[in-house]
């Protein structure tokens, strides 16, 4: 017998869901089913496979295909049933009380369409509308749990930054020294996974490049994208030496129970040159303002014009989150149990910052052919602006 192994506190569940129902009830949604695996963890604590019917009211109803066992290990929620194929879910529901929805909402940014063409079959009469923007907003405000998991793994991404100067060493390359950061991570209690919502979009604990290879872009929504080791990955670090002088960015985020930090950090074997440093101390600048204007109520998409302003005063506007046509529009993202969480601060962004969001904050400039300099942190929104949860040496560290 697997001995009971909760992975999120029942009255933490408890709490999501009644604000979920309560969102529910006022978008005249009479059910949702919760099917992907980062909502799942959200309000079932687990992962397996899977659907949770969150009635408007009333008590969750977690369906489990596989592995049912593991799920009544995992889950606080009081009814966990078998589930032995998706056609018997009407029955089940209606074993359980819950009559078929006239409405029913589903994670509809995520789900695919043959999927969703067999739910409509399945429930026939029932008119399904997306909940995606309410999950989202939801799980964008960090209750004081969430909190202190994201301040753990924040703690674990310092550590990670400090153990890096050990690893370096002349001639390695980025994958080798990739592979040993990497390698510290989990010995630390990396889970390994990275989740991000948007489709197509995937990464492998973060990026690590060096000099030219780091000014490399990519398919992914990132200023940095890395020339990797194929055209199968196309981002991240490659087979290349890294060489004195130049600069190595370290972005990596730290996967804890589930919740990420991320964080960026600059390293050279030897000394940089005089104008990167430079450059960096800009973004260090640039930085501190925004975090002092990030305050609960402000747009999100304001920060990220305030951002340019200040790189174009600086005079690095035209390498401020990349070059031309390859430039990103946005300087940070909420974080949480996936890497692109609201809010993001991004060039049209209406969404106003709230006490408790959690945001990383990535400033950075991109020079082709030389390298990438800046920073980034995870921050927590609060009355008086970001405050950093990672706390590593921000300046460039030469080994």
């Amino acid at each position: 017998m697997i001995e009971q192994n909760l992975s999120t506190p029942k009255q933490e569940i408890d709490a999501r869901i009644q604000k979920f129902q309560r969102w529910l009830v006022a978008e005249e949604i009479d059910g949702a089913m919760i099917l992907q695996n980062a909502d799942l963890f959200y309000f079932a604590g687990t992962i397996q496979q899977a659907h949770l019917y969150i009635p408007a009211q009333g008590r969750p109803l977690l369906m489990v295909r596989k592995s049912f066992k593991r799920a009544q290990t995992e889950s606080p929620l009081e009814t966990i049933v078998p589930l032995p194929r998706p056609k018997e879910i009407m029955a089940i529901l209606n074993d359980h009380g819950l009559q078929p929805p006239s409405v029913m909402g589903m994670e509809l940014d995520v789900l695919p369409a043959n999927h969703y063409f067999s739910y409509t079959r399945l429930f026939t009469g029932t008119q399904i509308r997306d909940i995606s923007m309410g999950i989202r907003m939801l799980r964008s405000i960090k209750s004081d749990y969430e909190r202190s998991l994201i301040r753990e793994a924040a703690a674990l991404s310092d550590q990670v930054a400090e153990l890096v100067p050990g690893l370096i060493r002349p001639g390695i390359t980025e994958i080798e020294l990739a592979g040993l950061i990497e390698a510290q991570a989990r010995r630390l209690g990396h889970q390994g996974v990275i989740r991000m919502r948007l489709w197509g979009a995937e990464m492998f604990y973060g990026h690590l490049m060096a000099g030219p290879a780091a000014a490399v872009p990519s398919f992914l929504a990132s200023p940095t994208g890395g020339a990797a080791v194929n055209a199968a990955v196309a981002q991240g670090p490659s087979f290349r030496k890294i060489q004195a002088h130049e600069p190595i960015l370290v972005d990596y985020m730290f996967a804890w129970k589930g919740y990420l930090s991320d964080h960026t950090r600059i390293f050279t074997i030897g000394t940089p040159p005089p104008d990167l440093v430079d450059a960096h101390a800009l973004m260090l600048d640039l930085q501190a303002q925004i975090k002092a204007m990030a305050t609960p109520g402000t747009i999100a998409g304001d920060l990220y014009e305030a951002a340019v302003k200040i790189a174009n005063q600086k005079g690095v506007g035209d390498h401020f989150m990349g070059v031309g046509k390859n430039r990103i529009r946005f300087i940070g993202h909420g974080i949480g149990l996936e890497v692109d969480e609201f809010p993001f601060l991004a060039s049209g962004q209406k969404l106003p910052l709230q006490e408790n969001m959690v945001v990383a904050l990535e400033p950075k400039l991109i020079y082709p052919g030389i390298g990438v300099v800046g920073i980034e942190n995870t921050h927590l929104v609060t009355p008086s602006g970001l405050v950093s949860l990672t706390h590593a040496k921000e300046q460039i560290v030469s080994v």
